[in-house]
């Protein structure tokens, strides 16, 4: 039974076009697992870079904490002479840079935007629990600053009474924070309001 097996007359042969295309096909499968692997790589890396953009695009805002409105103007002409935002950075958020941020006002007049502490913006950061007065950049939950926008330099007539403005902050990671600003309906008597 086990002389059949093992016959000795009959021997296969390997031809040399047959090495030769087994060779070719290794080559180009290793040549293929090369593209497919650098092309993974390059996939993963941008994958990588949209999903940190796309986090701060998210994460990356301010938060809004008050608005105040400064009054001014002689009895029944009282205006807002000064919008005061106090903002700090939103939970998960990095560094923010304010001068970086821009800010868009929309009133029923129209559309206002510009950078804070830009050429023309009306606007000016103040530090309200920052180390030093040259800081600018919000660091830390705990920092508190105050963004001060001069009314009479933005806006074409300064807002009054019952008017309401939609204040956008986006910051240079493309993240932005929406709020709207009520005056309210007298301005009678008051330095100060909450808008």
């Amino acid at each position: 039974m086990f002389s059949v097996l093992l016959n000795n007359e009959d021997r296969g042969q390997v031809g040399i076009g047959t090495l030769i295309v087994f060779i070719a096909m290794v080559l180009v499968a290793a040549i293929a697992a090369g593209v497919l692997i650098n092309t993974a790589g390059l996939l993963q890396t941008q994958a990588e870079a949209t999903g940190q953009e796309s986090a701060q695009q998210v994460s990356d805002r301010l938060q809004i904490q008050s608005a105040t409105g400064e009054v001014s103007g002689s009895s029944g002409s009282e205006s807002i002479s000064a919008i005061n935002v106090t903002v700090t950075k939103a939970p998960g958020a990095g560094d923010i840079q304010l001068e970086n941020v821009t800010y868009e006002f929309v009133t029923s007049d129209g559309v206002v935007t510009d950078v804070v502490n830009g050429t023309n913006s009306g606007s000016d950061i103040g530090v309200i629990t920052a180390d030093t007065e040259e800081d600018t950049v919000i660091t830390d939950r705990s920092d508190r600053y105050l963004i001060n926008f001069t009314t009479g330099d933005i806006f074409d007539t300064e807002p009054v009474g019952g008017d309401r403005i939609t204040l956008t902050l986006t910051t240079a990671q493309s993240a932005s924070t929406v709020t709207e600003l009520r005056v309210p309906d007298s301005l009678v008597d008051r330095s100060a309001v909450s808008l």
